[in-house]
């Protein structure tokens, strides 16, 4: 599934017209009953029969759950007691992708315009994990910079910008389990959850304390990843454009988790082409074609981005 949304370069003024259409896309997508497909387990107190995983239905399988005396996942709990549970969305993608404007354009699009009435608007809680950022162009409920400061991590242990965000990720991971407490506090008032995530991805991605945060948030709340694409990176090269596709592939596997791309920018550029690209083999290879006839250099490149 894909939405897009416009930059950050486009006037305000026409936001809205972007973002509520994207954000019905996202919202609508989002199945707080997705991930209790694949996280349930079986209890003593069923039968060999009934324990037969595809002879049993959601319900039946949240019931039992919650029946069982054994500990079980807190989102099914919630769910089987039929307690509110906001969905958590947590935004990744690559540097300069447009995640925190994104986010910032969510939270204004739950909170709704002056005039809206109440029942149409929804709550949410945002949640900065970018240690490094030097503005938040969004309401951050909780945020990283107050409980590490990246700098003074850099100074101590004589660590690079990378390493000190991963090091300010780690440090952050071993706390996380309130920031759990207080989201799961909150449950009865929040509708969503949305986590910024930092601007190198892979030090969230594919460290030890991301894993721990995101299957932290998933074990507590139905949570979906949106992965951001800078339309306008891949509207120059198709090899841009399959490198993200690798990217959101990859995390979707090593996540399990529902994932959304969303096209960012495209009041810049259309995204048109991205969806021909993902939906024919054979446009995407013309466009590789094209690509290496203006530029002699992206041959082995080009090469390698066909053959994937």
């Amino acid at each position: 599934p894909t939405l897009c949304c416009p930059s950050h370069h486009h006037s305000p003024s026409r936001w809205p017209h972007y973002l509520e259409n994207s954000f019905i896309l996202l919202i609508s997508f989002i199945d707080p009953n997705f991930s209790t497909k694949t996280t349930t387990t079986t209890t003593t107190t069923m039968s060999s029969e009934e324990a037969e995983r595809f002879e049993l239905t959601d319900d039946e399988l949240l019931r039992a759950a919650a029946a069982s005396e054994q500990p079980t996942i807190p989102v099914l709990q919630r769910l089987a007691e039929g307690k509110k549970t906001p969905t958590c969305v947590i935004v990744v993608g690559m540097a300069g992708s447009g995640k925190s404007t994104l986010m910032a354009q969510l939270q204004q699009s739950l909170e709704g315009a002056d005039g809206d009435e109440e029942e149409t608007k929804k709550k949410g809680y945002c949640l900065n994990l970018d240690p490094a950022t030097l503005l938040v162009p969004f309401g951050a409920s909780i945020d990283i910079r107050d409980t590490v400061d990246y700098k003074e991590v850099m100074k101590q242990h004589n660590l690079g910008p990378n390493g000190a965000i991963m090091t300010s990720l780690n440090l952050f991971a071993t706390k996380f389990d309130q920031v759990l407490g207080i989201l799961e506090g909150r449950t009865d008032e929040l509708d969503y959850i949305l986590v910024d995530t930092p601007g190198q991805i892979e030090a969230f991605t594919w460290s030890a304390s991301g894993s721990i945060m995101s299957e932290a948030l998933a074990s507590a709340f139905p949570t979906v990843l949106v992965f951001v694409v800078d339309t306008v990176r891949c509207a120059s090269s198709p090899n841009t454009f399959m490198s993200n596709m690798l990217y959101a592939c990859s995390m979707l596997y090593r996540t399990r988790l529902p994932l959304v791309v969303v096209f960012n920018k495209i009041d810049v550029v259309p995204h048109d082409f991205c969806v021909d690209w993902m939906q024919d083999y054979e446009a995407f290879q013309e466009a590789l074609d094209e690509m290496q006839a203006n530029d002699a250099s992206a041959g082995y490149y080009g090469a390698l981005t066909r053959s994937l």
